[in-house]
């Protein structure tokens, strides 16, 4: 019998109020409002292609830009996720994706090792994707990394729209998080040679 893996979290900051709640073994429903139009559409995605259940909750001092909201909606995810996972005793811990999306390819890998590293090898054609600093998608992913301790490789083999790219990089990265997050039938315990992850 697998454990029910849910977290519920709130941060409260100078700079941003945040409350999530999260089901890793839901079916991608999702209730996502952080007050930033292209975050909220990524975290959407996500949701749908790792079929984790999410409700997200922002409020960010967004009169000054979006860095600050975006950013910490990646910390809060990642140690939501880190909450769930436990000790990750059964899970596959390893996941990746090759994914297209119209003229992009993008590769996502992620190991939940207990370690945090961030390799992020997609420049972004354009800076603005409408009015969100397209920086912003390196910085969500290097804060989710961060706090969900797992090592997270992004490469772009290519593309040229700037929505595409940062697209293909949430469906990618739901994917192999989704990988590795499952359970494995055949595992027993901690997948890990050193017994602890």
């Amino acid at each position: 019998m697998n454990p029910v893996r849910t977290s519920q979290l709130e941060r409260q900051t100078a700079e941003t109020s945040i409350e999530i709640r999260l089901n890793l073994d839901g079916t991608g429903k999702n209730d996502i409002r952080t007050g930033v139009g292209f975050l909220d559409h990524m975290l959407v995605l996500f949701a749908r292609h790792s079929l984790v259940d999410m409700e997200i909750k922002a409020q960010g001092d967004l009169q000054v830009d979006s860095h600050h909201t975006t950013e910490d909606v990646g910390i809060c995810l990642g140690q939501a996720f880190r909450e769930c996972l436990g000790d990750k005793s059964g899970i596959r811990r390893y996941g990746h994706m090759v994914l297209p999306m119209e003229e992009t390819l993008v590769t996502s890998a992620v190991d939940f090792s207990g370690r945090s590293y961030l390799v992020f090898q997609a420049p972004m054609p354009s800076s603005k994707i409408g009015d969100f600093d397209s920086e912003l998608v390196e910085d969500f992913w290097q804060a989710f990394a961060a706090n969900a301790q797992c090592n997270l490789h992004i490469l772009l083999h290519y593309g040229r729209n700037t929505h595409h790219i940062a697209e293909a990089i949430f469906k990618a990265t739901a994917r192999a998080i989704r990988i590795a997050a499952e359970f494995d039938a055949r595992q027993v315990g901690i997948p890990s040679s050193k017994g602890i992850l």
